[in-house]
């Protein structure tokens, strides 16, 4: 795991992973870099992390500092090894449905829904936001699921109308309390992933929650919905790769 500065945020999230990391017994090494820690030296870092047979996945904590390129730090990472699933090769095999590592977020919205009993099949699934890292590919496996898809954004016209439409609805915008529950189909399943914070001590999804739950029928919270799941899938990922590196059942 590698930071970059000392973004709060940032620090709280590697610190969930490393717990999560020691919980089933992988075994985690941190980097925390200076805010000031040139690409240069953050690609030879994440060269060598590509070649040491003792690293399983690497994980590159976002933001970056605005003088470094994340795409060209994304790219730097070896496929193989790339268990966020942002390298453009791991992106490409989630379009075809031949992929080895899923994005983590939308990864445990899937696991979430399967849990849950839902069946995505024939279902009209919608999502709100279009990042490459949770709205599109959030988009690509409910699709491999045979949902019928409709991505949806921020500046989509009479939004209202396409998430009330939805009979899974997954939240992505990163706009706090967005999607109120008049624009929520009664009976849907609400998934919300945006993580939002509003005070110094409160956080709050992309759905307004209290109007939401009275419309649903089943909704995330936040915090404690979408996170945990995110991490249990780094987790998946991560032993996936130690099982494709090493060459073991």
């Amino acid at each position: 795991m590698i930071l970059v500065g000392d973004d709060p945020a940032s620090k709280v999230y590697v610190n969930n992973k490393k717990k999560a990391c020691e919980y089933i017994g992988i075994k985690s090494f941190e980097y925390l870099l200076p805010a000031e820690t040139s690409e240069t030296e953050l690609l030879e870092l994440i060269d060598r992390l590509n070649s040491d047979p003792e690293v399983s996945g690497i994980l590159c904590q976002l933001p970056l500092p605005g003088h470094i390129d994340e795409t060209v730090v994304i790219n730097a990472i070896a496929p193989s090894k790339d268990v966020d699933a942002f390298h453009p090769v791991n992106v490409g095999k989630i379009m075809t449905g031949d992929y080895d590592f899923v994005p983590c977020t939308p990864a445990g919205v899937m696991e979430l829904i399967k849990e849950s009993g839902v069946d995505v099949e024939g279902k009209e699934c919608v999502v709100v936001g279009r990042s490459n890292i949770v709205g599109k590919p959030m988009a690509m496996l409910l699709l491999h699921k045979n949902g019928t898809v409709t991505i949806c954004h921020s500046r989509t016209a009479n939004l209202a109308e396409k998430t009330k439409n939805a009979d899974v609805l997954v939240a992505a915008v990163g706009i706090p309390n967005f999607i109120k529950g008049d624009m929520i189909k009664p009976g849907a399943v609400v998934i919300d992933v945006g993580i939002n914070r509003v005070a110094p001590k409160k956080l709050v999804g992309d759905v307004e929650f209290e109007t939401a739950e009275k419309v649903a029928a089943a909704i995330t919270p936040v915090p404690g919905g979408v996170g945990p799941m995110t991490i249990a899938m780094l987790m998946k990922n991560t032993v996936k790769a130690a099982v494709k590196q090493n060459e073991c059942e």
